[in-house]
């Protein structure tokens, strides 16, 4: 599916005019997948018929998180009903729900020997509500194959679906639930138009509300025409949604018709960008060019719990 021409996976996108790719500075390039245990990640994915984000999203990260057997599962199928400017998985209308995905997901995740599994899925605007029901089976088939695993969300913003949805995951008890803002409440008319700012951040608020012990996290893109002033309010904003893990990753541009690079930020704004959001009280921050909602999921989990057990202990 990835492999799709842009106008056919992106035919909302086939009437812009070609966008400027700027050459990628030396902190951005990555090895081509190569090694063995990458090879066995993907024959487990083939063989019981699951997509990743990590393929359909063109994540540069997919050589490295793929050869140590991690991968996000991206359920309910590989459609998006949406069309976001800055993503690459492919536009349209949905395939029917399969209701053995969740199993197929499950076995996967038992086999490759997941400690911490991320599901993540596309917008499903088509559900009365929008994938909710498919996520909480999905973590409960998992907790029944692999009781030792942690679950981390990544869900869609729920704008459209019927109330009691958000309700519908949050009680499968996932550890983490993961929402992304994605950018800047100034750039979401050209990079998100089909998404609310205030609504996804209410989102998060609401989680916390639900089940105060969950895990919540979001992340933001940077690279898209924001500045650091931006970025600062966005962290601000977060905080007082009481989000826990906040990542900061460069936004590249998938195609010529995607939303274009504004700029490479450095590895020292990176830093910068890091220091100030510890400095606003977040629990775990990720800034780095090539951070993604999901690349080191695992690791950054039992950090964000001994961090979490630390605070208390300050208490």
């Amino acid at each position: 599916m990835a492999d799709l021409p842009p106008q056919l996976r992106h035919p909302e996108k086939a009437h812009r005019p070609d966008q400027d790719q700027p050459k990628k500075p030396s902190w951005i390039r990555v090895k081509a997948p190569t090694s063995e245990g990458y090879k066995q990640t993907r024959d487990i994915l083939r063989e019981n018929r699951l997509s990743t984000v990590c393929e359909e999203a063109g994540c540069p990260n997919v050589g490295e998180c793929w050869s140590q057997g991690h991968a996000t599962m991206m359920i309910m199928g590989e459609i998006c009903t949406r069309g976001c400017s800055f993503c690459n998985v492919k536009t349209g209308r949905p395939d029917a729900l399969d209701v053995f995905e969740p199993g197929r997901v499950a076995h996967a995740v038992q086999k490759l020997g997941l400690n911490h599994v991320v599901l993540t899925s596309v917008d499903r605007d088509d559900l009365d509500d929008g994938g909710a029901d498919h996520f909480a089976q999905t973590i409960r088939a998992i907790r029944h194959r692999s009781p030792s695993s942690t679950i981390e969300v990544l869900t869609p913003d729920f704008l459209k679906s019927k109330p009691g949805s958000l309700e519908t995951v949050v009680e499968a008890r996932p550890d983490v639930f993961n929402h992304n803002l994605e950018t800047v409440p100034g750039l979401y008319p050209t990079v998100r138009p089909g998404a609310r700012y205030f609504h996804s951040l209410r989102l998060l608020q609401r989680v916390k509300e639900l089940d105060p012990a969950m895990f919540t996290k979001s992340g933001i893109m940077v690279g898209l025409g924001e500045d650091r002033q931006g970025v600062l309010q966005v962290m601000d904003d977060m905080r007082a949604a009481d989000i826990d893990f906040i990542t900061i990753g460069q936004y590249l541009q998938p195609t010529p018709k995607h939303h274009r690079v504004d700029r490479f930020v450095t590895p020292e704004e990176f830093e910068g960008y890091q220091r100030a959001a510890y400095g606003k009280g977040f629990l775990m921050v990720s800034a780095t060019p090539l951070t993604r909602s999901s690349y080191h999921a695992g690791d950054d989990f039992a950090q964000l719990r001994d961090a979490r057990l630390a605070k208390l202990g300050r208490a």
